[in-house]
């Protein structure tokens, strides 16, 4: 029997915050056909985008405007990034997963080959990842506390200390203390994307697992923040459901968050639906170049200190069209294996990749755009 998704399970924490509500309640309102030609040039002319001009500005009335949303969106990108690049790689430490995802490789019904690197294969992946001269690294693992627990991840934060001086994690939800523990350990952000904001269709994709449950999973950042973590990440998989709706959702998600948490660093990235293993049909739902390139603007536009990231889910012509633009970090040298990088994968792929250059190829490409690659933003003073 499905259980449901609002229903908190033991040992999940619930904090004091009427985020999700509010989120929800934004998400029922947009009705992204009521707004016109006018309504965008509206919020074109505006120095600073209220949440009515974002919802114009994802609109298909926006379409047409891409260019002038593009001219826009470069000057807010050059304004607060300047003409920087920063470059990291994923690296994934163990597949195992505990959720029944119906979109995801990882699915714990799959048939796939599971696999975790033990501390010494972790420290031989970061030291040939280091040898390419990143200086940031994102750790992820499929979602199971069983094979991947916070301990576990915590480890491999502390031997990624040693060589980086960016460390985020892209692992289950947990708690603020977990999240504490995490950060005490090294961890400067956390990235965790709720899929959809679509309750029933949520419901519909994630059939069992502690990730079918929708609080828990979207209260993921605030609990982050609270334990001391200095940046978190939103998103949407893209083409799950209504990609406006969900877009727009991400986005009024971090925009008030952000106002709750001024301090904190937020940051975007736009996944879109990939190919993945025993998938028997993949429909992005009409989630094409042109209308990722309107989010990511709609993004820049709407929070134009945040970080907008573009994956290796996206071909290089289109990353390579996107840096300076909006987006102003670029992952490089990606394997989305278990490991991967020190020698063969220890486990299967999530999904797979259309972007395989190395850190050097896409450093080159980066200048070619007169572009100043970055390989850290942060220097620790003794």
């Amino acid at each position: 029997m499905l259980t449901d998704i609002m229903q908190y399970r033991e040992n999940m924490e619930i904090i004091d915050s009427d985020m999700l509500d509010k989120v929800l309640e934004y998400r029922a309102l947009y009705d992204y056909n009521k707004y016109t030609e006018e309504d965008v040039k509206r919020a074109l002319s505006k120095e600073t985008v209220s949440l009515d001009d974002f919802g114009a500005l994802l609109s298909p009335a926006a379409l047409g405007f891409l260019e002038d949303i593009a001219k826009k969106a470069k000057i807010e990108t050059r304004k607060h990034f300047g003409n920087s690049v920063t470059l990291f790689t994923p690296l994934y430490i163990a597949n195992y997963c505990e959720n029944n995802c119906v979109y995801c490789g990882f699915n714990c019904k799959n048939k796939i080959h599971r696999g975790k690197l033990n501390a010494e294969e972790i420290r031989r992946e970061m030291e040939t990842i280091a040898k390419t001269g990143l200086k940031e690294i994102l750790i992820l693992t499929g979602e199971s506390r069983n094979m991947s627990s916070v301990e576990y991840i915590g480890e491999a934060v502390q031997i990624a200390k040693e060589y980086f001086s960016t460390i985020g994690v892209e692992i289950y939800p947990v708690n603020c203390d977990e999240y504490r523990y995490l950060h005490e350990r090294g961890a400067d952000y956390v990235s965790v994307y709720q899929e959809t904001y679509d309750k029933e269709r949520y419901a519909e994709k994630h059939l069992s697992g502690s990730k079918r449950v929708f609080p828990y999973r979207f209260y993921a950042q605030e609990r982050a923040i609270i334990g001391g973590m200095r940046g978190v990440g939103f998103g949407a998989l893209l083409g799950l459901d209504d990609f406006r709706k969900d877009a727009f959702s991400a986005g009024v998600h971090a925009y008030l968050v952000q106002k709750k948490y001024p301090s904190a660093e937020i940051s975007f990235s736009v996944p879109r639906m990939r190919p993945y293993i025993n998938n028997e049909e993949n429909n992005p739902k009409d989630v094409h170049e042109r209308q990722l390139l309107q989010v990511m603007l709609a993004y820049r536009l709407l929070m134009p200190f945040a970080g907008i990231t573009i994956s290796t889910r996206e071909r290089a012509g289109f990353r390579d069209r996107v840096i300076g633009l909006a987006a102003t970090k670029i992952s490089a040298g990606v394997k989305v294996g278990v490991g991967g990088h020190e020698g063969d994968n220890k486990g299967d792929e999530q999904f797979e990749i259309s972007d395989p250059r190395s850190v050097e190829e896409v450093d080159n490409a980066i200048k070619r755009f007169g572009l100043q690659p970055v390989y850290t933003d942060t220097a620790y003073l003794l």
